[in-house]
């Protein structure tokens, strides 16, 4: 999450948020070459961070009192906020690697759960649920660990515990799809013309069946973002039911 602070909004923006995740502060100036170097970078990183770190930007020209608080003297420079205090910070354009290491010194400690989930094997998962029972990242590994065995049942009853996510959701296809029969890959739908036909086959029925409907979607659900099968059949469903 990136948010554009002013000397307004820094109070609720910075320091009210720091008090539930760290907050980087990256202040920065439209004329400064450096700048413009850092800025796509730490942007990646705290973005790979999914959330426990975020990102405030800072215009030092149009925000003259935050560069002061901090008493800037050359940008970029960026700090690192935990409970309303400076716990790190640099100035210049590091490399990728080091604003790498600068995000993740923010990062809690891994916890035994993280520990197991990255494992990423049924025992370790399920021991890992065992500690946190509602983990998403979890439930879903251990959901299509079931699909892969012929589960896929289990797998849904054990999603139905998580909220709804992009994974969740790709898991769940996959073990609709294995109660259907219908043959996938992790890569997306298997087959070439086979599958066009088959989808083509569903989606003339998705307006008045909704087993054929849920079942192209679930389809879709499982196809690479990248095959312009994907976007073309999601036009397509669209169409006919709206």
């Amino acid at each position: 999450m990136t948010v554009d602070a002013t000397d307004a909004s820094f109070d609720n923006d910075v320091l009210v948020r720091s008090d539930t995740v760290p907050v980087v502060v990256d202040l920065w100036a439209p004329w400064c070459g450096p700048c413009k170097t850092l800025s796509p970078i730490i942007e990646r990183v705290v973005e790979a961070t999914a959330g426990a770190v975020e990102l405030v930007k800072v215009n030092v020209d149009e925000n003259p009192r935050i560069s002061q608080s901090f008493q800037v003297q050359s940008i970029p420079a960026v700090f690192a906020i935990k409970e309303r205090r400076v716990v790190d910070q640099f100035i210049g354009a590091l490399g990728e690697a080091a604003v790498r290491s600068f995000v993740e010194r923010l990062l809690p400690a891994a916890s035994e759960a993280d520990k197991l989930i990255a494992l990423g094997d049924e025992a370790s998962l399920r021991r890992a649920l065992e500690l946190e029972p509602d983990r998403p990242e979890a439930v879903v590994g251990l959901a299509e660990i079931l699909v892969d065995r012929g589960e896929p049942e289990d797998a849904l009853s054990l999603l139905a515990k998580i909220p709804d996510t992009g994974e969740a959701r790709r898991v769940a296809a996959l073990a609709r799809l294995a109660i259907a029969g219908t043959p996938v890959s992790r890569g997306g739908a298997d087959g070439g013309r086979e599958l066009e036909e088959h989808m083509g086959a569903l989606l003339e029925r998705v307006k008045t069946d909704d087993e054929a409907r849920q079942e192209l979607v679930d389809l879709l659900e499982t196809m690479d973002p990248s095959d312009p099968r994907r976007a073309q059949y999601r036009r397509a469903l669209a169409s006919r039911l709206f």
